[in-house]
């Protein structure tokens, strides 16, 4: 074992103490992809096509993802907040930041079921026919078809709608806003319809997530906790205290293993495991090996948890190192063990590649002995990890499989671990359009249309740093040509109490209700369906059936003559001989 060394100042050394802010040095946590049922879609910028969405991706600004018929997806966005679509739903992420998450939404059925939102936070979506800013918790939900979207506030949830003109109106609790047309819309108001199938099972999912036993072991701000409870069991260990022991796998599993590393445009090579609860022990925490078996140990409870792609410490070599037969130099990476630091391959000048515990708050250990918090460590010096003496513990595929999909297929067997060296930093491999999405498999285009439908909203679209040598000019799926937004002033910070209101759909001039199908009965694990594809590989452009057909319900205080908010236009229409009377 290399001793350690102890420095005053030295390049490529960091100081054990906490560093600067994590909010500045590694990022938000990017939004979780936690549901996939039916079919779902995914596609990022720089990948070559659509494919099949792959639970656990942590989503970035650009991505977009497409629900199927049938098809159901989830993505938690905070501790307590959940963002879900239904079938025929574009969705795609624009922006995120400390205190801000905007979403567009160009067709289809999605939910924002927000428990708790930070004071200071925002969330915006983006649609053809405006923006609604939301930033108090509740429940919200936004239906959007051509020429029409309405959006629907429950459980104290309030929000603003921006029109194409710049123009801001406030939402109430229990009400739906309905905007038709996309340059000069008309805007009306009306109480909440009753709950459907989906707005209750949506209500009912999220408070089984928030029921986790799972919670009282790991810090606040990890996802995927419930997961925890329903495939493994936690234990006691004396020298870790309580760990996490995944249910049903294979006796010569290891972790990471199976998933992919997936290039991200700010934290560079993501792992994203295909287990159902791959998602907390492979962002926090470390793997131990105890009596035979693998188990995850989040360490002790800390005030917020930090997010990283992966813990893991990678290793190279070339190939006389490992089996015969095998050509070119290889990749290896193994679980960081119980307080080893983490070398950040991602991060600002001065972060990146410097030993880092960032939220962890159990003891540091480096080379296999226990240092305290004013220690300087030099990187180069880090030469020993525990769970290298586990037996296959080390991942190791050529270096040309590395990011191209799942490594199941790719990984050497026959590898000579001791040959291997640590190389502090992440891979230095090429990304290929194959580096930007967890799966070769195909998935369902989403309609032209949906993609050609540019949104209203608040701030432009944050644009991904990466880029694939080579593949400047090639042509690209649709989603990469969404034509850009049509931008409209935030909405002031004001009462709602003050704000301009929408006029009130009810009266002798009532807008006529639009007859929409039932929603279907919520998803079942079993439901998953084909959908017909045009010849060209889009979704076929059948009828998505709606939600539920609303009950209109004058409110409590009806304006005698409604006025429209400034800018919005309210165009009364008068039902005609055939039209059912009003409610």
């Amino acid at each position: 074992m290399l001793a350690l060394a102890v420095l005053g100042s030295a390049a490529g050394a960091a100081r054990a103490a906490e560093g600067p802010d994590p909010e500045q040095t590694i990022g938000r946590i990017p939004p979780r992809l936690s549901l996939v049922d039916g079919q779902v879609s995914f596609w990022r910028p720089g990948a070559q096509d659509w494919v099949q969405a792959q639970i656990n991706t942590p989503l970035a600004p650009g991505d977009e993802l497409y629900s199927g018929s049938p098809g159901n997806l989830e993505l938690q966005v905070g501790s307590r907040a959940f963002v879900r679509a239904w079938a025929g739903t574009q969705l795609g992420l624009m922006n995120q930041e400390p205190d801000f998450l905007q979403l567009k939404v160009t067709a289809g059925h999605a939910s924002f079921d927000i428990r708790t939102l930070e004071p200071g936070h925002t969330m915006e979506v983006d649609t053809p026919n405006a923006v609604f800013t939301i930033e108090h918790t509740g429940y919200y939900r936004v239906d959007v078809s051509a020429e029409r979207t309405s959006f629907i506030t429950r459980r104290g949830g309030r929000a603003t709608v921006t029109s194409p003109g710049g123009e801001s109106a406030a939402i109430t609790p229990s009400e739906e806003v309905v905007v038709e047309g996309t340059g000069s819309p008309r805007i009306a108001s009306y109480v909440a319809p009753q709950l459907d199938d989906w707005d209750r099972w949506n209500y009912a999912r999220t408070d089984a997530l928030l029921d986790a036993v799972s919670a009282r072991y790991v810090s606040p701000g990890v996802y995927g906790v419930r997961d925890l409870d329903r495939y493994g069991s936690w234990r006691v260990v004396p020298t870790y205290g309580s760990v996490w022991v995944p249910a049903a796998v294979s006796t010569d599993w290891v972790p990471y293993s199976t998933g992919a590393w997936v290039r991200d445009p700010y934290y560079g090579w993501t792992w994203v495991d295909t287990a159902p609860w791959g998602w907390a022990p492979y962002h926090y925490g470390r793997w131990v090996y105890v009596d035979g078996f693998w188990a995850w140990a989040p360490g002790p409870v800390v005030v917020r948890a930090v997010y990283a792609p992966a813990l893991v410490a990678f290793f190279g070599g070339p190939a006389t190192h490992v089996s015969v037969g095998v050509g070119g130099p290889v990749v290896g990476w193994v679980a960081l063990g119980w307080g080893e630091p983490v070398v950040p391959w991602w991060g600002p000048v001065g972060f990146a590649r410097t030993p880092w515990w960032g939220g962890w708050g159990g003891p540091r250990v480096v080379n296999n002995v226990v240092i305290n918090q004013t220690t300087v460590v030099n990187v180069q010096q880090i030469t020993v990890y525990k769970n290298v003496s586990v037996h296959k513990s080390v991942v190791v595929v050529n270096q040309e499989h590395f990011g191209r999909g799942h490594i199941a297929g790719a990984r050497l067997t026959q590898v000579d671990v001791k040959s291997l060296q640590p190389i502090h930093t992440a891979p230095q491999v090429t990304a290929t359009p194959a580096s930007f999405v967890p799966t070769a498999s195909p998935g369902i285009r989403p309609p032209k249309e949906h993609l050609a439908r540019p949104v209203v909203a608040t701030r432009a679209p944050q644009v991904g740093s990466e880029s694939v040598p080579g593949e400047k000019g090639k042509a690209h799926p649709p989603a990469a040509v969404a034509p850009p937004p049509r931008l409209v002033p935030p909405p002031k910070a004001e009462s709602a109490l003050v704000s301009p209101r929408p006029p009130f759909g009810q009266g002798t001039a009532e807008r006529p209700a639009v007859d929409r199908p039932p929603m279907p009965s919520p998803p079942k694990p079993d439901t998953a369906g084909r959908r017909e594809r045009n010849p060209d590989g889009t979704a076929s452009s059948v009828t998505q059936p709606g939600p539920a057909k609303p009950k209109r319900e004058a409110p409590a205080v009806a304006p005698t003559t409604p006025q429209p908010a400034p800018g919005l236009t309210a165009t009364p229409q008068v039902p005609g001989p055939g039209a059912p009377p009003p409610p």
